[in-house]
């Protein structure tokens, strides 16, 4: 009996040593070995092989990187203003050896720090820096932290600003800046939109006017260059028809009456030329009579030859031809007393 019971304790004490021996590490985890109370190495992942009862294994620590966000931490600034600021700290253990024995615990160790840093930092800024310089703050904050965590076997890589929060007063106020920027920059944009629609309005108005005037200018040049044809076509057919007097007398006749066919003249002067122009036309149609020799009593002999018969026409047709050149001078004559009168008496 005693030999089983023997044997039963030999087995069991072999298990607790072959159990006591053996350590598997996981992946991304260090395990620190202490033999009699001393550091005696670190334990890499995988299977491990410690002396029992000599050799302790102290608890595993984590090597991947780790987020810690810290709670809420009230800042004062440099203008005397309380903000709420919330921090989130990114770092990974690089010598697990360190991180256990140069620190009793680097959790809170990384917390306090980050706090007093952040509110040193801070300090010197006032709400619209501190507002507007989280990249400046998070550097900062990341080189003091990595140099202070640098003996704990810690690498912090990123310290970011969760959130910045002012007094409720202050948020209020800054909504209302905001506000009235926002509609100082509307009314800038609306007006800067009037003057361009201005400008390009006045500048189509000119345009228009400038083509205006030399749509107005080419069409005078052209009327000019034709009527200036035209007097010279007409004054090369006058000259290659040689006028004589007779015509120029009536056509100026035929042209005196048009003179007064505006209905806007309300004076019509008779021309000092309507009488010469008269008299010529009548010299005109009196100058185709016969101008034949006159027998002059006594002068002929009876023996002389008889003067030859003139070849010019008949009597007859002359002075029919000549009275009606005075009747018709006279004619115009009148129309022209008639005219003259009538002038007179719109002057008076």
């Amino acid at each position: 009996m005693f030999v089983v019971v023997l044997l039963i304790v030999i087995a069991i004490f072999v298990i607790v040593v072959i159990f006591r021996s053996i350590r598997i590490i996981p992946q991304a985890y260090s395990g620190v070995v202490e033999r009699l109370g001393r550091y005696q190495r670190t334990l890499s992942p995988g299977l491990n092989l410690l002396v029992p009862f000599i050799d302790r294994l102290r608890p595993l620590v984590d090597m991947r990187e780790q987020v810690v966000s810290f709670p809420p931490q009230p800042v004062i600034t440099e203008d005397n203003l309380v903000v709420s600021i919330d921090t989130v700290v990114y770092f990974q253990v690089t010598d697990a050896r360190a991180a256990t024995y140069e620190i009793a615990n680097y959790l809170s160790a990384v917390e306090q720090l980050t706090t007093t840093t952040l509110r040193n930092v801070v300090g010197g800024l006032n709400l619209e820096e501190a507002l507007t310089s989280r990249d400046n703050i998070n550097g900062q904050l990341r080189v003091v932290l990595d140099e202070a965590t640098g003996k704990w076997g810690l690498r912090v890589s990123r310290v970011e600003l969760k959130a910045i929060d002012p007094p409720h007063s202050i948020q209020d106020s800054m909504e209302k800046q905001m506000r009235a920027e926002r509609d100082r920059r509307a009314a800038i944009l609306t007006a800067e939109g009037s003057k361009q629609s201005q400008i390009l309005e006045a500048e189509g108005r000119r345009q228009a006017a400038i083509l205006g005037a030399e749509g107005d200018k080419q069409a005078a040049v052209l009327r000019a260059q034709g009527e200036a044809e035209a007097i010279q076509m007409v004054f090369h057919a006058i000259h290659a028809g040689a006028p004589d007097e007779k015509l120029l007398a009536y056509q100026y006749l035929q042209t005196l009456p048009k003179i007064a066919e505006s209905p806007s003249s309300k004076l019509w002067i008779v021309p000092s030329e309507l009488t010469q122009a008269l008299q010529g036309i009548g010299e005109a149609f009196a100058g185709r009579a016969p101008a034949g020799p006159v027998p002059t009593p006594g002068a002929a002999d009876d023996d002389a030859p008889a003067a030859p018969a003139a070849t010019s026409a008949p009597s007859g047709t002359l002075s029919e031809a000549a009275n009606a050149a005075v009747a018709a001078a006279r004619e115009a004559a009148s129309a022209a007393d008639d005219i003259a009168s009538e002038a007179t008496d719109r002057l008076s």
